[in-house]
């Protein structure tokens, strides 16, 4: 009994030595492995972005141009059908439907509008035939009243003064009506024109207005006015305009097609990296469909002023870059990866971002010999980082911190001034910049307030025109 006791402790101590045994041996491959070599070569500093493809040109489908006409007056329309996103379409070809009812109310408004404009157009013509009749007929009868006024008269001259002078004043009193009914049907005439052209007017447009809804109506079938890839149009806040969504007279783009021969990745760098970027940097391009293929491009524009994504607290800018190959596969709105070269050095030291330490903002390494390396560093990219003073090539560094670190000697004090030297000229690169921005954005709000003040006067100047318009004249 004792002595299977014995065995078994035998072999389980064993098992214990050989796991420390290997523990040990992997500790010590372990440490080997946190030690490289500061290596030296062709750098490049990247820039890692996702996008989206988009065309780089396109024709727009449209609703009908006649919506922003003044006078319809509709609103937001809706669409009633649209047919598969990625259908190939001909020049002609169906497209979308749009949505009738409200504006087929409209029709029955403007059609009953135009029927009391018909109305109104045949009363005051009848009206102003039966008003000039009636003053004619009064002309005429104050002309024989004159008549008989003379005659009167020259019938008087042998009775007494007093009945001779009371027959002048009677033909003076009816010559004076009647000149001042020929001067009335003469205003008579030119009020009954003016009443006959602003009815005529009225009739005039309403039969426009009822014109131009059944013309527009008639173009409610969308069709296609080329040949192409039917795309959904993307809104301001990004979603798609599809089957329910509403255009309106300020932008009808029903869906697009876009020109495939040349592409766009669309795509947003945030505040830290878009310093690096700029117009005509090289960008190797991959599309998470195809992850097999790779492309190149090349940087078209940078915006100058960043904005805010929804739902995120980032400040990014916005970034087009053109893909220089051709490949039909290639559709817009697939995803890409951007791989954006800002910088490009052929012969530089550079270690792994790792091995970098810190001491009040000060970067320094631990190396193989003992010492703590203060470093002057240069750009970075996602894994390494450019050293431009305190390190040689194939010296040995840590990538962690080792043992005992307070063991090591610090050394390179003297790169300290050089360190802040950099700094503050990156911050006054950085500070110019940003003033930069801040001047483009007051410039295109000064731009924004002058069109509101120029157009705010324009409508003050019509309205006060209109209101001249409309003041009565002296002596009417």
């Amino acid at each position: 009994m004792k002595k299977n006791v014995a065995i078994t402790t035998a072999v389980i101590g064993a098992m214990v030595l050989g796991i420390i045994i290997y523990a040990l041996s992997g500790d010590k491959e372990s440490m080997a492995m946190l030690e490289v070599q500061v290596m030296k070569g062709k750098f490049e500093v990247l820039v890692t972005v996702t996008g989206e493809l988009q065309a780089e040109r396109s024709e727009q489908i449209t609703g009908p141009a006649e919506l922003r006409s003044r006078n319809l007056r509709i609103g937001n329309i809706r669409i009633q059908d649209l047919i598969p996103e990625g259908t190939v379409v001909d020049s002609g070809d169906y497209v979308a439907l749009l949505d009738r009812s409200e504006s087929d109310n409209a029709l029955k408004d403007m059609e009953d509008a135009l029927e009391r404009a018909e109305a109104q157009f045949t009363r005051t013509q009848l009206d102003t035939t039966i008003t000039l009749s009636n003053l004619r007929d009064d002309l005429i009868n104050l002309r024989y009243t004159v008549e008989e006024r003379k005659l009167t008269l020259e019938q008087s001259m042998f009775e007494p003064p007093a009945t001779i002078r009371q027959a002048e004043i009677n033909l003076d009193r009816a010559e004076r009506a009647l000149e001042q009914a020929q001067q009335n049907y003469q205003l008579r005439i030119q009020q009954a024109r003016e009443d006959m052209n602003e009815a005529a007017i009225n009739l005039a447009q309403q039969r426009r207005r009822y014109q131009e809804m059944i013309d527009v109506l008639a173009k409610f079938e969308i069709r296609a006015p080329k040949s192409g890839m039917v795309i959904y149009h993307r809104e301001w806040n990004g979603q798609r305009r599809t089957v329910g969504s509403n255009i309106s007279p300020w932008d009808l783009t029903v869906a697009t097609l876009p020109d495939l021969s040349s592409m766009l990745s669309r795509t947003f760098v945030n505040e830290i990296d878009v310093s690096k970027v700029r117009a005509g940097q090289r960008v190797r391009i991959g599309v998470d469909a195809f992850p097999e293929r790779a492309y190149t491009g090349e940087i078209l524009q940078v915006a100058n002023v960043g904005e805010q994504l929804p739902n995120t607290d980032a400040r990014v800018f916005e970034v087009r870059i053109r893909i220089n190959e051709y490949d039909p596969i290639l559709r817009p709105a697939m995803t890409t990866s951007n791989v954006i070269v800002t910088q490009t050095f052929d012969d530089v030291l550079y270690i792994p971002l790792e091995a970098i330490n810190l001491t009040d903002s000060i970067p320094f390494v631990y190396k193989r010999d003992g010492t703590r390396q203060i470093v002057v560093l240069g750009s970075a990219n996602d894994n390494h980082v450019i050293v431009e003073h305190g390190l040689e090539e194939n010296e040995r560094i840590f990538l962690t911190i080792p043992e005992n670190p307070d063991r090591f000697r610090l050394v390179g004090e003297e790169l300290i001034a050089v360190i802040q030297e950099k700094r503050e000229e990156e911050r006054a690169q950085e500070q110019a910049r940003r003033e930069e921005e801040e001047r483009i954005l007051r410039e295109r709000e000064a731009r924004m307030r002058q069109m509101n003040s120029g157009a705010g006067a324009a409508g003050a100047g019509s309205g006060a025109a209109g209101a001249g318009m409309q003041m009565p004249r002296p002596g009417n």
